[in-house]
């Protein structure tokens, strides 16, 4: 018998779901959750490029961190790119993972390279959606944490 699916759910800070998909339940060592995905289509990233149908995701969720971790892998298991998404910490209960994606991510490249993404959307948010001083300063730690990470060769392997 496999492990349990579970839904994800990346919502918008007012709350609508901005996409939803479905992954393995692989472990819970509070407050860390790991999960297992593959996506089920070809998908166009404008940063990414495609993403395969086949990629294999191995997703990190803290439930005290204001970010998660994706470890891409190619259908044959070449690492792809870690995506970082800057995010409100997540709830986890009844089968289903719910966060607010607050727009900016981080990119790892094998090549050890980052690149920061859609700084400019998360400034229109922040205006849009008024983020409070203690959120936009949340954020802005969470990006120097993810990056000591990074730095450090400490993301989830």
């Amino acid at each position: 018998m496999g492990n349990p699916v579970i839904n994800v759910n990346s919502r918008k800070y007012d709350g609508n779901i901005r996409r939803t998909w479905q992954c393995e339940f692989i472990a819970r060592e509070d407050p860390l959750l790991t999960f297992l995905g593959v996506f089920d289509q070809d998908v166009e990233h404008s940063d990414l490029g495609l993403i395969k149908k086949g990629t294999i995701s191995h997703e990190y969720y803290w439930l005290d961190r204001w970010y998660n971790v994706f470890r891409f892998h190619e259908s044959d298991g070449t690492f792809r790119n870690y995506y970082c998404n800057i995010n409100m910490p997540p709830t986890f209960e009844n089968g289903v993972l719910d966060y607010i994606d607050l727009d900016l991510d981080l990119v790892v490249w094998p090549d050890g390279s980052v690149q920061e993404l859609d700084r400019e959307e998360y400034e229109e948010n922040s205006k849009k959606f008024n983020y409070s001083n203690e959120l936009r300063s949340a954020v802005e730690e969470a990006i120097v944490d993810l990056k000591t990470l990074i730095v450090h060769g400490e993301l989830p392997a």
